[in-house]
């Protein structure tokens, strides 16, 4: 059984950092891809980073290219997302996520079948 759990959620100034972390556990894909998805309350859901197992090629959306860096710790099984220069509008709950990579790109979004419970990001102004 995979299971996913975040940690580093907090409460900072805009212009702040913050660094999450997420250990993966029970993962068997032979190829898999990595992701942080954030939902604000009355917003949609949005992948923010992902990473795929292969050749760690990363993705990142537009709202946070430049100021966030997806990597992952293969000898502690954990994906880390390094957030910097923070805006309120990063405001949200952020979710770690793994899915299947049946090729050397990621499934949409829709398709992340493996997630954490959640930690909490709140950027004060």
């Amino acid at each position: 059984e995979v299971h996913l759990v975040e940690s580093g959620g907090g409460s900072v100034q805009a212009g702040g950092s913050l660094r999450l972390s997420c250990v993966v556990s029970g993962l068997t894909y032979r190829r898999s891809c990595l992701a942080w998805f954030r939902q604000a309350p009355g917003k949609e859901r949005e992948r923010v980073a992902r990473i795929h197992s292969s050749d760690d090629s990363t993705h990142y959306a537009d709202s946070v290219k430049g100021r966030f860096t997806i990597s992952k710790d293969n000898a502690k099984d954990t994906l880390h997302l390094q957030m910097n220069d923070l805006k309120p509008e990063d405001t949200a709950m952020y979710y770690c996520a793994a899915a299947l990579a049946l090729g050397p790109g990621c499934p949409l979004a829709s398709d992340y079948n493996h997630w954490g419970q959640g930690t909490q990001v709140t950027v004060s102004s």
